[in-house]
């Protein structure tokens, strides 16, 4: 099996055999929902981050049952996994204030299934980036070790700490060389290809990861180049894009995906953490300062231009901007988005979608005909 078919399939299962394999070690796997979780705390505590998905989810009768039909169908269908056991391998669940949503659900979780999970973390968040926000940030994550320490029976060292830096500072690395592949005339891999390598990063143990990562590119430096496509594109927008299918949709039909903007992609590892004195400031900086989500109200124009310099660095012909259908974060972005983008010169198709892709004809019209502009 190569390095991509291995990371393609431990992203497509919700217990690959490297958790199986971590958990009959005797080993902790702790469950998280966004980006600005930390993952190297839980790393260097032995336990392994797990990026929580509920891909394969088709309907949320019993999640309904506790959440409204305008909350959105992510957390609906992560809720409706929760209750149906789906994530009984996980021994905790850490949260952020990332969105209202999201908010609610940990209150869910809580009050509904506690016994579900031994250990359940909430982590505040700043809505702001400055020396004030990132110093307060630096207690959340202390608090966050704290409990860490106390629920699991361990001690986070700075070794141990500085240690989990580093391994995740070369995925970030890694993962760069990945997508400057992606910008080539002919690029090794699909868009659906490349998503499926970053989703299996938090599924397995890190190191693993990487190894898997350092052959991949030996493999993709061989690999014939992608040459029968119509028009190259990047995808940018809001949660919920963790399923190649959505990318698969979009490359059948000729758009092949060359960039990202997206909380699953390039924002997810743009922001090395630089080692200091204080590493749990050294942490919140690297997270904080990282490409942000709608939540950082200020950022929506480093945003915009971080989006703009993705799809121009990598040649794209065009954009498509990608939400969940009532995410009221990244709908309210989505006009100063589009705005942003004509301004710019830059053809965007706005797709607002739910979570499973029961409606994958209605978004391969829309795709199609998007295709044609550009062509013509």
């Amino acid at each position: 099996m190569s390095a991509l078919e291995e990371l393609t399939r431990l992203a497509s299962e919700p217990v690959n055999p490297a958790i199986q394999e971590w958990k009959a070690e005797g080993k902790k796997v702790v469950g998280f929902f966004c980006t600005y979780v930390p993952e190297e705390i839980l790393y260097a505590a032995n336990i392994l981050p797990y990026r929580v998905r509920a891909v394969g989810c088709e309907q949320t009768s019993s999640a309904d049952v506790y959440m409204s039909q305008v909350n959105c169908s992510f957390v609906r269908s992560c809720l409706e996994y929760a209750l149906g056991g789906k994530y009984d391998f996980l021994d905790g669940m850490v949260f952020t204030r990332s969105c209202d949503n999201i908010r609610r659900l940990y209150d869910l979780f809580r009050v509904i299934i506690p016994e579900a999970f031994p250990f359940m973390h909430f982590i505040d968040m700043p809505h702001k980036v400055n020396d004030e926000s990132i110093a307060l940030y630096r207690e959340f994550l202390e608090e966050f070790k704290e409990n860490v320490e106390k629920s699991f029976g361990v001690e986070i060292t700075d070794t141990n700490l500085i240690t989990a830096i580093n391994i995740y500072n070369e995925t970030r690395d890694l993962l760069k060389q990945l997508y400057e592949l992606r910008k080539a005339d002919n690029p090794p891999l699909t868009g659906s290809e490349s998503l499926s390598v970053t989703l299996a990063s938090a599924t397995i143990p890190r190191e693993q990861y990487n190894r898997l990562l350092r052959e991949l590119l030996e493999e993709l430096s061989e690999r014939k180049g992608i040459t029968d496509y119509r028009a190259r594109l990047s995808i940018a927008g809001g949660g919920g894009c963790d399923n190649p299918a959505f990318y698969e949709i979009i490359e059948k039909l000729g758009g092949l995906i060359v960039s990202d903007s997206i909380c699953y992609g390039s924002r997810y590892f743009s922001e090395p953490v630089e080692v200091e004195d204080d590493l749990l400031k050294s942490l919140a900086k690297s997270y904080l300062n990282s490409p942000s989500c709608p939540r950082m109200v200020e950022k929506l124009t480093e945003r915009c231009d971080f989006a703009r310099d993705t799809a121009e660095n990598s040649r794209a012909d065009g954009m498509i901007f990608q939400r969940l259908r009532y995410c009221d974060l990244w709908g309210g972005e989505q006009l100063n988005f589009r705005k942003k983008m004509k301004d710019e010169g830059i053809p965007l198709l706005s797709l607002e979608r739910e979570y499973w892709l029961s409606a994958a004809g209605q978004l391969q019209t829309r795709v199609q005909a998007f295709l044609e502009s550009l062509e013509g």
